[in-house]
This record gives C-alpha cells, sequence and structure tokens, in this order.
C-alpha cells in the first residue's frame, strides 16, 4: 500500500508569487507528491447580496491568486518532480487551468454544483473531489455527474468542514462508507479514498490511513503562521507534517514479504542462541572455535 499527500497551500499564499515558489519548495522538501492552489474571483465565489453586505468577504479579494503566477507555479512544480494541482471555484477557471494543472480538485462548498463538476470532468484530467458537509446520496450524486461527464480517474476525500475539526468529528469510517457505496454502483472506473484534513493531530492521518486504507491524505500548509488561514487553526506547518509523512514512509518500508525467516541483520546471532542440549549460550560448535 502507498499514500500520497497533497499539500493545500489555499489562501496562505499572500499574494507573492516568491512565497508561492516556497510553497511548492518545501512541499517536495518534506516529502510531498504534490502541492494544490485555489483559483477564484470573490465576485464569482460569493452572491451580490453578500459582498454588498459583508466587509470581511470583500476583503477576500486580497486572498485571490493571480492567473499570471500559473505559468511560474507549473515550471517549478515540474522542476521540483511534484504534481501541480488546482481548485477552479468557477467553470471558466477550469479552462485557464487547463494547460497548467496535473488534476483539479472540487470544494466540499462546490459539490453540488453540477456545471463545475461536469467542466472538470470534462477535461478527462484527474478530479479529486472533497465531500465535506454532504450526505451519501449528495456524494452518490456528484459522483454521477462526473462518471457521466467522462471522469476517469476520481478521488474521493472524506472531509468535516469545521476549521479546526474536533477529533471527535471526523468520523474516519465515512471512508469505508463511501468506499461500500462505491461498490454498490455499476461502473467500471476504479475510484480511490482519502482525507482532508483540518484536525492537524498526527493520531488522526495514522488512523485514516492504517486503519481506513486512505490512499490520499490532503492537509493545508502554511510556510511560517503568517498565511491568511493559519489563525484559524487548520493548517500544519512544514516541520509539524514532515514529522508524520516520514514516520507514514517509514511504517510502509516495515511491512516487509511476510516469509518468516530470520532477517540478515540477525543471522549472526544466530549462533549464539542457546544450545538445546544444555540451554548454555552460543551452540556448542561455535564454543570450540570462540576466540575472543
Amino acid at each position: 500500500m502507498s499514500v500520497s499527500f497533497v499539500a493545500e497551500v489555499s489562501s496562505n499564499h499572500n499574494q507573492d508569487l516568491n512565497r508561492c515558489l516556497t510553497f511548492i519548495d518545501k512541499s517536495a522538501e518534506i516529502g510531498c507528491d504534490a502541492v494544490k492552489f485555489q483559483l477564484f474571483k470573490i465576485e464569482e465565489l460569493f452572491a451580490p447580496e453578500i459582498l454588498s453586505k459583508s466587509e470581511e468577504h470583500r476583503q477576500r479579494k486580497m486572498w485571490e491568486l493571480p492567473i499570471a503566477f500559473l505559468p511560474e507555479l507549473a515550471s517549478r512544480c515540474r522542476e521540483k518532480n511534484i504534481e501541480f494541482g488546482c481548485t477552479p471555484f468557477y467553470p471558466d477557471a477550469v479552462d485557464e487551468l487547463y494547460q497548467y494543472v496535473d488534476f483539479y480538485k472540487v470544494a466540499s462548498y462546490e459539490l453540488l454544483w453540477n456545471d463545475l463538476l461536469i467542466a472538470c470532468a470534462r477535461s478527462r484530467k484527474p478530479v479529486i473531489l472533497s465531500t465535506g458537509m454532504a450526505t451519501i446520496d449528495e456524494v452518490k450524486s456528484a459522483v454521477n455527474i462526473l462518471i457521466e461527464s467522462g471522469c476517469k480517474n476520481l478521488t474521493l476525500l472524506h472531509c468535516v468542514s469545521g476549521y479546526p475539526t474536533p477529533v471527535s468529528e471526523c468520523n474516519l469510517a465515512a471512508i469505508e462508507t463511501m468506499r461500500n457505496k462505491r461498490k454498490t454502483q455499476n461502473s467500471k472506473l476504479k475510484t480511490h479514498f482519502g482525507w482532508s484534513d483540518h484536525s492537524v493531530n498526527p493520531g488522526v492521518i495514522y488512523r485514516a490511513i492504517h486503519r481506513w486504507d486512505a490512499d490520499m491524505i490532503e492537509f493545508h500548509l502554511d510556510l511560517d503562521g503568517t498565511g491568511e488561514e493559519y489563525k484559524t487553526g487548520h493548517c500544519w506547518l512544514p516541520d509539524q507534517i514532515k514529522t508524520v509523512i516520514e514516520t507514514v514512509r517509514a511504517g510502509f518500508n516495515a511491512d516487509g514479504t511476510g516469509k518468516k525467516v530470520p532477517a540478515s541483520s540477525e543471522l549472526s546471532d544466530r549462533d549464539w542462541r542457546a544450545d538445546p542440549k544444555d540451554g548454555l549460550r552460543p551452540m556448542k560448535d561455535l564454543r570450540g572455535t570462540f576466540k575472543k
């Protein structure tokens, strides 16, 4: 088994190209397989009735990722041998991203928007769907739309859209619920499953992988605690998540072949076991030839 780690930059880039590039460099350095950004325009994200009344929502204009950054972000990802993904928050963004990204991610808040699902699926690029706040029937409906629209590579992420998410509400068993539901759907599309983390708790990630067979872990990353979303409490810092990634990968290396035979590191000690004739160490054959 293997698991891929996706670093979600979200709005922590501060509209700074150098900071964006550092996110890519750091994601590769800590062992991530992909890094993901978000492409939105607040006029395409919030209804005018909200923007006219809410200064807080208007301020999110400063959270937008400049489209002009995309070529350099894609180039740096290729240089660092890490996949480049992005969440489009309006249908035209799918086309704007197409030549640059390796995959699309549909956010939990957009799961019900069929037009966006169709646009992503028709690209024929891999699609990751986050399922926070959704019922199983809503997930099923979104999956059907994606498949009917041509999606050939789909990953479903169980997610709890609480920032941060209490451990007691993570409900990781829902990963298996979605997996079992997909088994009953008549589709040849192989679907992967994972966890989009907002808990910032290593135990949750370990459990998602080792108990619930998560194929993918997405997590929010900040570089230094100065990102726009860090104060909310759902973002990891590089050293924190690096330890988790290294621990997971080390654990997979420990599985072995399953054959019960002596390991190479213990072969030299086999003759130092207790001799069955008298219970003393080492074996009698070695005693006679032993030299200090």
